[in-house]
């Protein structure tokens, strides 16, 4: 008998589902990431700070740029080929921003990336220890900000708009980015 009482990830026949997991999952890090600022100041880079440097490298360095490609690839295109009237104008409206968005939190990750890495690595120099509170502010800015509206707007329009074919071409090219079979 399955274990009701731990929760488990959608699967790929889910795939808004699955954006939507990975959101809170980014969610997750960003909670990390400042608690990682409270933490070095207090008690250094002990093995509890490697520890959530390394789970936020690896989740931002792995995870979140197959997420970006599952918009920019598949969900963003094959909505924009399938919206009309109004749709197709808030789609037309929110495409440019969320791919600038995608760029936007690439380039303040690289800053970030660089920071975490000497924590992760145990290094315990004073600039190695150090994690910009500006630059976690700002990626956890954007990012939420970016979430929300997928999830407002991009999110619902999908699951409103698509057809289970397209559910399940969209579910099946996220899986094959992450190299998991069918």
């Amino acid at each position: 008998m399955p274990n009701a009482l731990i929760a488990t990830a959608p699967d790929f026949s889910q795939p808004i589902a699955v954006l939507k997991h990975c959101h809170d999952k980014i969610r997750k890090q960003l909670d990390t990431l400042q608690n990682l600022l409270d933490h070095l100041p207090q008690h250094g880079n002990d093995a509890q700070a490697q520890q959530a440097a390394d789970s936020v490298m690896r989740y931002f360095n792995q995870a979140a740029p197959h997420h970006h490609a599952d918009e920019e690839v598949d969900l963003l295109p094959m909505l924009s080929v399938t919206a009309t009237g109004e749709d197709a104008a808030v789609l037309q409206k929110l495409m440019p921003e969320i791919m600038a968005e995608h760029q936007q939190m690439d380039s303040l990750w690289h800053a970030l990336n660089q920071q975490l890495t000497p924590i992760a690595d145990g290094e315990t120099s004073a600039p190695a220890s150090q994690l910009s509170a500006q630059d976690v502010q700002q990626f956890s800015a954007v990012y939420s900000a970016h979430m929300e509206k997928e999830e407002t707007w991009i999110a619902p329009m999908a699951k409103r708009i698509f057809s289970e074919q397209q559910m399940v071409q969209l579910g099946a090219a996220m899986q094959q980015r992450r190299g998991i079979s069918a």
